[in-house]
């Protein structure tokens, strides 16, 4: 989910409005809100909050979230950072407290994110759906320009731009073109890594990418062990061999479990994506002979979003792609 957007939730009667916070696929009340939204003091809705933590129903880190809220004090408007509660936390209080509001709330909270996630949904099948015309488009043009080479007698100029262009993208009409038959292989690839990237390690850049790009308490906030298990998983072997034997399938597992297994509690397409350009980097193969990326930043992005949204089924389709795209034929 992208920036915050604000809903307004008007009680049944009417008389109590609230600026609701839509994040994160949740709804979001300050303590000053959810005392609004309760009618109770908040006294009262500080010890139940304190207590759902205490009792272990909730994970504090997981349902908190600080966010920037212009506040007026006295006749000043002040910025301050002020956590947030999101569904989970307020649905508890609502039943600690026994409100017919509360119940009142979740159902409209919990229509209100069905619909954004629909909404989300389909503008990301649009875009995919765009994505796909654009790359058949791409395809029938290339097509079309080497129809043009067979049969036109060209100028030299002409003649050296439309080479030009059918040579830069000659590798992405193969990689089409294997796509459509179901053909792509794993070939080509550089071998054995001669660097490993180890659990502590990464953590390691991972709080160096907070300082830079960190913008949450919780970016890199691990939720389970699952973290681990996704750096563990690229170096599995069966009889001694490895399950993924080269810098590209290892690379490329590595976006793909750390996207799927979703283990922080923020950031986990930056963290993925990060750390897969690192172990490139580390193995020699970011970048090309040339010095140029071997994978553009915007292809990057792609393939991370892809991940995302693609089915478990597609798993092994998705590696190939990516394999082939940062092999050194590429």
């Amino acid at each position: 989910m992208g920036k915050s957007e604000i809903k307004i939730y008007k009680t049944e009667e009417g008389k109590t409005s609230i600026a609701v916070k839509l994040e994160k696929e949740t709804v979001w009340l300050n303590l000053n809100q959810i005392s609004e939204l309760f009618e109770r003091d908040k006294s009262v809705i500080s010890r139940h909050i304190r207590n759902v933590f205490k009792e272990g129903e909730l994970e504090k880190y997981s349902v908190v979230a600080n966010f920037a809220t212009v506040q007026k004090e006295g006749e000043r408007e002040i910025l301050r950072n002020i956590d947030y509660f999101n569904l989970d936390v307020i649905i508890s209080v609502g039943y600690r407290i026994k409100s017919k509001r509360g119940t009142q709330f979740r159902i409209w909270a919990n229509q209100l994110i069905k619909d954004y996630l629909i909404k989300g949904y389909a503008i990301n099948q649009e875009r995919l759906q765009k994505q796909a015309k654009q790359l058949n488009e791409l395809k029938e043009t290339i097509k079309i320009l080497g129809n043009a080479l067979e049969n036109k007698e060209l100028t030299n100029d002409e003649s050296k731009s439309l080479l030009k262009i059918i040579s830069d993208y000659s590798y992405a009409l193969e990689i089409l073109d294997q796509y459509d038959y179901q053909s792509l292989k794993i070939e080509n690839t550089s071998g054995k890594e001669f660097f490993q990237l180890g659990y502590e390690e990464a953590i390691k850049q991972i709080n160096l990418v907070k300082n830079i790009y960190g913008n949450s308490d919780l970016f890199g906030h691990e939720k389970d062990d699952s973290f681990q298990s996704s750096i563990a998983t690229i170096y599995q072997t069966f009889e001694g061999k490895d399950l993924y034997p080269s810098i590209e399938e290892k690379a490329a597992n590595l976006l793909y479990f750390i996207v799927k297994n979703h283990s922080f509690s923020d950031g986990n397409k930056r963290i993925a994506a990060f750390l897969f350009l690192y172990f490139l980097e580390k193995n020699g193969l970011l970048f090309s002979e040339n010095g140029n990326k071997r994978i553009a930043d915007n292809a990057l992005v792609a393939l991370t979003l892809m991940i995302a949204v693609s089915r478990p089924d597609e798993k092994e389709t998705m590696i190939k792609v990516i394999v082939n795209l940062i092999n050194k034929k590429n």
